[in-house]
């Protein structure tokens, strides 16, 4: 392929030198930053702002491609949950959930891909093809810690508002149709499940991308892969499976923590007083397990380093 270059390095001990040079150093800034969280902050802001920026001149640069694009990707992934919203409308509901409740759940798992594609757009999210391409370097030779990053550079909140928009739509629609008993606890409770949601589907990407450290070129695209697997099983309520099953899609494949178990909380469909706080637990669990096996790649890049690289798909 014309966009993959093989790059034969000098010596192995002159590339091993330069990325453990890098890696010291990104780890000296994340020590340095815990020590001005003030200045961190301010500095997330000025970046967030800047790639907002660039979000937008991108946008503007062709109004009438961009207006075209942003319908397109809307209809795209509405389509997604059509389907079980045509269902719901026909049986007046799925299994327990009645057709309002399943709005809302589809609602919530749209606003959670709305918020990975604001937030980690540009490959940051499948990450596995920024390590497939051999495009770490980019990061690791910016002067401040990788986390900030990838928290940073994927930011495109009006490019990415096509999912996040229409999401917030359907989530507004069924909690008023549903005339949830709305109050500052469970507005914060359901921000919390979203955040955590969110937080599985990330660790999820990067636990599966990490594969790409050890294998570049032939887990290139199992970031993409994996987001469209929980992607196409999320929307689904999983009542009714057996417990073996409903096991697997809350650990292995954790499918059920991106929809179908919080809101079953927010719904008040669980009656457990502990179950609003499940998905917050799982979400530390696979966050702690990911940085464990992130870290550990990111060791065994120090000391090989990368053959391959191409400058698909990085934002410049």
């Amino acid at each position: 392929m014309a966009d993959d270059l093989t790059i034969e390095p000098q010596t192995h001990e002159s590339q091993l030198s330069v990325v453990s040079s890098q890696l010291q150093s990104t780890m000296d800034n994340g020590r340095r930053t815990t020590d001005h969280r003030p200045q961190l902050v301010r500095r997330l802001l000025r970046l967030w702002r800047m790639y907002a920026i660039l979000d937008f001149t991108l946008l503007m640069a062709n109004m009438k491609l961009a207006v075209i694009w942003y319908l397109s990707d809307a209809v795209i992934n509405l389509a997604a949950v059509i389907a079980l919203l045509l269902l719901a409308e026909r049986f007046a509901g799925i299994g327990a959930w009645t057709k309002d409740q399943v709005i809302f759940m589809l609602g919530y798992a749209t606003v959670v891909s709305g918020l990975m594609n604001v937030l980690f757009g540009y490959n940051v999210l499948i990450i596995s093809r920024r390590l497939g391409r051999g495009q770490l370097d980019h990061t690791l030779i910016q002067p401040q810690p990788i986390w900030v990053s990838l928290l940073t550079e994927g930011f495109m909140p009006f490019s990415g508002s096509s999912v996040l928009l229409p999401g917030l739509g359907l989530l507004i629609w069924a909690t008023h149709r549903l005339a949830l008993p709305i109050t500052l606890g469970w507005l914060a409770l359901l921000v919390l499940n979203l955040a955590a949601s969110s937080i599985i589907v990330m660790s999820f990407s990067f636990l599966s991308g990490s594969l790409a450290f050890w294998a570049p070129r032939a887990a290139e695209e199992i970031s993409s892969s994996s987001i469209r697997l929980l992607t196409q099983l999320k929307i689904f309520p999983l009542d009714g499976l057996g417990p073996l099953l409903l096991g697997g899609l809350l650990t292995v494949l954790p499918v059920g923590f991106l929809a179908w178990y919080p809101c079953r909380a927010l719904l008040g469909l669980n009656p457990a007083g502990w179950s609003g706080w499940a998905t917050l637990l799982a979400a530390l669990i696979f966050a702690i397990i990911t940085v464990l096996i992130f870290r550990k790649g990111m060791h065994h890049y120090g000391r090989t380093g990368s053959q391959r690289y191409s400058n698909l798909g990085h934002r410049s």
